[in-house]
């Protein structure tokens, strides 16, 4: 089964691990996809070097373009590549997410793999405004791959959303869905389902005494878990693969996840930015750092990059 067809790879130049090659080679060869593996790169000494001339500055950087290339073409002398098709991009660019987001939609990309990494001294993970934007921005999936294996057998958790009342809210809960089942199908593993709802307001309680929470949590559970078993009937999903639990989000995920062995959890991104992302935050971007396996993060129907090519 292909779960995928055209695959961006963006190599680490920092890490001598290429946890995002890795992940992207073992896709390709379950898919029958295509690659392309790409590096931006920048020198701004070369724009300031002011005593050569245009021509000469464009000979350096040409130069540093070879070299990096040459270097990918190394890279890939460790691996067994004879049965993938993969394309070498290296891009000068001043702006690395761009770089990506252009080349994404330049060549159809229907997926970007990128590493993440643990920061030096602390458990959670380190997202660099790369892995910001391109959650935001990017036209396609985005597959942020840390350190977990992918194990036939496994599982997959897909979280959504199952009370919104916004059209949008049930569409990207059914690209979400979609999405991991169809990256279950190609790694043989099994589809969980996960909705967090709200626990009882502390205020309302504190107001008001004869305020029952039990029967409250209670209604909101039930609520919750005849519209998750409503969206599971459509894509097959047994019972005992939904999981209603209450808690933020944020939190519940990333336990979930951690108590399945989840390899992979798929999650919607409605991609905000400016003011409101600031404001509001993104669920997405939350959870993933907290979580201890790979994340595929999900556009909306319709959704278009706001960088231009």
């Amino acid at each position: 089964m292909s779960c995928v067809a055209n695959i961006l790879v963006v190599l680490d130049p920092e890490h001598q691990q290429q946890k995002a090659l890795n992940r992207a080679l073992q896709l390709a060869r379950i898919s029958g996809a295509r690659m392309t593996i790409m590096l931006s790169i920048y020198d701004f000494s070369y724009e300031m070097t002011t005593m050569l001339a245009a021509d000469e500055r464009n000979v350096m950087r040409d130069s540093l373009i070879a070299d990096r290339k040459a270097w990918i073409a190394d890279l890939l002398e460790d691996y067994n590549t004879r049965d993938i098709a993969i394309e070498i991009k290296v891009v000068w660019h001043n702006r690395p997410f761009e770089a990506i987001i252009e080349t994404a939609i330049q060549g159809q990309h229907d997926v970007i793999v990128k590493a993440t990494h643990v920061r030096d001294g602390f458990a959670t993970l380190f997202f660099t405004p790369t892995d910001w934007h391109l959650l935001r921005k990017a036209p396609c999936h985005v597959l942020l791959v840390k350190e977990h294996d992918w194990p036939e057998q496994g599982k997959v958790l897909a979280a959504i959303h199952t009370t919104g009342e916004h059209q949008h809210h049930q569409s990207l809960n059914q690209r979400v869905t979609e999405a991991a089942q169809k990256f279950a199908g190609c790694l043989s593993s099994e589809v969980h389902l996960v909705n967090a709802y709200p626990g009882a307001p502390i205020t309302i309680a504190a107001e008001i005494p004869e305020f029952d929470t039990t029967n409250y949590r209670q209604a909101i559970e039930e609520n919750h878990r005849l519209a998750l078993a409503e969206h599971a009937r459509a894509y097959g999903i047994p019972e005992s693969a939904q999981h209603i639990l209450e808690g933020l989000p944020e939190q519940v995920i990333p336990e979930l996840a951690e108590q399945l062995d989840a390899e992979l959890v798929v999650l919607g991104t409605i991609g905000r930015t400016g003011f409101s992302a600031a404001l509001l935050g993104n669920t997405a971007e939350h959870v993933i750092q907290t979580i201890n396996c790979d994340l595929l993060a999900v556009k909306p129907e319709g959704f278009v990059s706001p960088v231009e090519v």
